[in-house]
């Protein structure tokens, strides 16, 4: 059986993980969460051990939702005599999305009166709704025309371990401290030996959550007093008696060898108070250190192992503030050099003004607030003798000027398009010619990806040399990562003119997400990376029209516009390029995504003549050819030249009613408005498919929608 496993954003991977290592047959990771193969035991075990998860949803409906009225009807249609007992309260929690039904609570309303109507129907008695303590809570999620009703087996939020007595300012979501720690490598670390340290540690939510963690206490089993988180009727209580039993036995043992090897300190001793209560109420205290300091005198640590956890400050309650980041950075150098750290920081540029080099980032949010996880090994690496850190030349400082401004303009977008892959600077200076371009990779890691432009030949080669070297030190100064994670590509002249080279041969692909796909990238072997991010809006677009629809990619290169319109739910697409290594690679990000079978057709050929030959009809054309091909396989083609002949046999491959997008990069491209308007209507819609991290390149493409007359 499927069901599903919802967790913080930026958590998934590591959700993942944790499901498989409790028994899940499968977990696959998706947007806030994980699906998962198993029974309703692996479910009920998720509930009791995840430390990760917010909710466990097993679903047991679901169905077409154009409209309330269909909502209500769907929910109507349930059994629920079999799932909810007549004198159950209920609770219903919903989330919607789309332009149906937009007010949760007039969704869950709908709901909640269907199943009340049903019941009566079939008991004669109807269920009272308890919002905050029900017998039965049930899930509504409305996306996409479809509507999803789960039970929830974790009966309410799951990061309330049920010892949290005195409440911080800003608390951390337990769940989130968990991530923390997991990042940090705490659980290796305890079984070898090690110490944990949060120097900030508020009302000490990392500190407690390592310690039941280190002494194997379930997170669930306080939640509900041992009694099953819900009293749906298909709930398996003897089962979770056995696990609760079970986890009990395990806690017990777990406790009494728990080592007293946790330290916790903050300026604020109302805070140092709350810890204490919170932590004699997780049954911890007697193992942890609580003292009030400033994290300027933090003593040194004797133990040689260990691990510093930390959430300082940074939300608008507490007024985030660098320096303190770098007064924690410093303090930590010298308390602990060679302990490991892992630090929950408000953003990117609050992580870069501890001093830490960051060995990974992971983007994670705690609640809605988007956070920089940086993960640091050692926190103060050995210096070479007689290396002295030099302030960055002059160039350099500017590039990082520009890169920070950039990145706090698009700092709000990126968040609320949950954009991961993004172009960061483009040429914004002159004299340093080159784009920037940020990829997270799914698991949380940043990448970047350098292009430099040829620099016009009265420049002399060691001063475009000069400047791309600032550049670098001005890009790895802001990002603080290592050279392995910047890929550069530079512009040798050769035979020909300007052309691309040194590229390495590393075979090193990731995923990365855009929307709801999964897209493989390589940012070191070719020339592009396999995935062009000025597209973006032009690839949600094109997949929200495909939907039951056929779908044709011509030119298709890696796939990623095939991709997002399967995954959206075309009912048929169809990608023609004639590249054998890039249609391999779009079988990848196929399978990648769950996508496959005849629906999904893959042509290797030359587009032109393959549009000329071939007889189907499609609903959706994207068309984006290379400004000209001179391949020994095909025909030579110059867009200029060939285009009106392109879009002519395109135009012939379109359904009645269908639409075809048509984009060039060539800045000098001219579209023949004349010898299309027979037989065409075009509307020039470049300005609305370019996004906001190209809006200093508006010309980086040029696109049309075309219909057919």
């Amino acid at each position: 059986m499927k069901f599903f496993v919802s967790c913080g954003k930026g958590l998934e991977y590591l959700l993942v993980d944790e499901l498989i290592q409790l028994g899940c047959v499968r977990a696959t990771a998706t947007m806030a969460g994980a699906n998962v193969e198993g029974s309703t035991q692996d479910a009920q075990r998720a509930v009791l051990w995840s430390r990760l998860a917010s909710r466990v949803l097993w679903p047991i409906a679901e169905f077409d939702c154009a409209d309330e009225h269909a909502l209500y009807t769907g929910a109507a249609a349930v059994d629920w005599a079999a799932h909810i007992g007549p004198m159950h309260s209920i609770a219903i929690d919903a989330h919607v999305s789309g332009e149906a039904i937009t007010h949760a609570r007039y969704a869950a309303q709908r709901v909640k009166d269907a199943i009340v109507d049903r019941l009566r129907q079939q008991t004669g008695q109807r269920p009272d709704v308890d919002v905050e303590s029900p017998d039965v809570r049930i899930s509504l999620v409305l996306r996409k025309g479809r509507a999803l009703l789960s039970i929830d087996l974790s009966g309410g939020p799951m990061h309330r371990r049920g010892w949290r007595k005195v409440q911080g300012l800003a608390p951390l979501k337990e769940t989130v401290a968990a991530a923390v720690l997991l990042r940090a490598k705490w659980p290796q670390a305890y079984a070898e030996g090690g110490d944990l340290l949060d120097p900030m540690c508020g009302s000490g939510t990392l500190l407690i959550e390592g310690a039941l963690m280190a002494a194997d206490v379930a997170p669930g089993l306080r939640r509900h007093g041992g009694l099953p988180p819900t009293r749906w009727r298909n709930f398996d209580s003897a089962s979770w008696e056995a696990l609760y039993v079970d986890a009990q036995q395990r806690a017990q043992r777990g406790l009494a060898g728990l080592r007293p090897c946790f330290h916790g300190s903050d300026l604020d001793p109302h805070a140092i108070r709350a810890a204490r209560e919170n932590a004699e109420v997780a049954e911890v205290l007697e193992a942890i250190s609580f003292a009030a300091c400033d994290v300027a005198f933090l003593p040194k640590q004797e133990n040689p192992l260990g691990v510093v956890v930390c959430n300082p400050p940074y939300d608008a309650r507490l007024q985030a503030d660098p320096a303190l980041y770098r007064a924690l950075g410093d303090a930590l150098k010298q308390s602990a050099p060679n302990w490991r750290a892992a630090l929950l920081c408000g953003d990117a540029e609050l992580a870069r003004a501890t001093g830490l080099r960051a060995k990974k980032s992971y983007q994670v949010f705690n609640g809605a607030i988007e956070c920089s996880l940086i993960a640091v090994d050692p926190i103060a690496p050995p210096q070479r003798e007689g290396v002295v850190k030099r302030e960055l030349p002059e160039g350099a400082q500017m590039v990082a000027n520009r890169l920070r401004k950039n990145l706090d303009k698009l700092a709000r977008w990126r968040q609320q398009e949950q954009v991961s892959c993004f172009r960061a600077y483009d040429a914004d200076i002159p004299e340093y010619a080159c784009a920037v371009d940020v990829y997270t990779s799914v698991d949380g890691e940043v990448w970047l990806h350098v292009q430099e432009y040829a620099a016009p030949s009265t420049i002399p080669e060691a001063t475009t040399r000069k400047r791309l070297n600032d550049l670098l030190l001005g890009v790895r100064e802001v990002f603080g990562l290592p050279k392995e994670r910047v890929a550069v590509k530079t512009r040798s002249t050769g035979k020909g003119g300007s052309k691309y080279g040194h590229f390495d041969h590393r075979g090193q692909f990731f995923a990365v997400e855009e929307g709801a796909a999964k897209l493989q990238v390589n940012l070191f072997d070719y020339l592009d990376t396999g995935l062009f991010l000025d597209h973006r809006p032009l690839r949600a677009r094109m997949a929200l029209e495909a939907r039951g629809k056929r779908f044709l990619n011509l030119f298709c290169y890696t796939g990623a516009a095939t991709v997002q319109a399967a995954v959206q739910g075309a009912a048929e697409t169809t990608s023609v390029d004639l590249s054998s290594t890039y249609l391999e690679w779009l079988a990848d990000n196929l399978r990648g995504n769950g996508v496959g079978g005849t629906r999904h057709r893959i042509a290797q050929a030359d587009a032109l003549k393959w549009l000329e030959a071939d007889t189907g009809e499609f609903d959706v054309i994207f068309c984006d050819p290379p400004t000209f091909s001179n391949s020994k396989r095909a025909d030579d083609f110059d867009v200029q030249r060939d285009h009106v002949r392109l879009l002519r046999a395109a135009l012939a491959r379109l359904a009645p009613g269908g639409a075809l997008y048509f984009s060039n990069n060539f800045r000098r491209f001219k579209l023949d408005e004349a010898a299309l308007a027979e037989f065409a209507r075009v509307e020039d819609i470049s300005a609305s498919t370019i996004p906001p991290d190209f809006a200093r390149n508006a010309r980086i493409h040029r696109a049309w929608r075309l219909t057919r007359r």
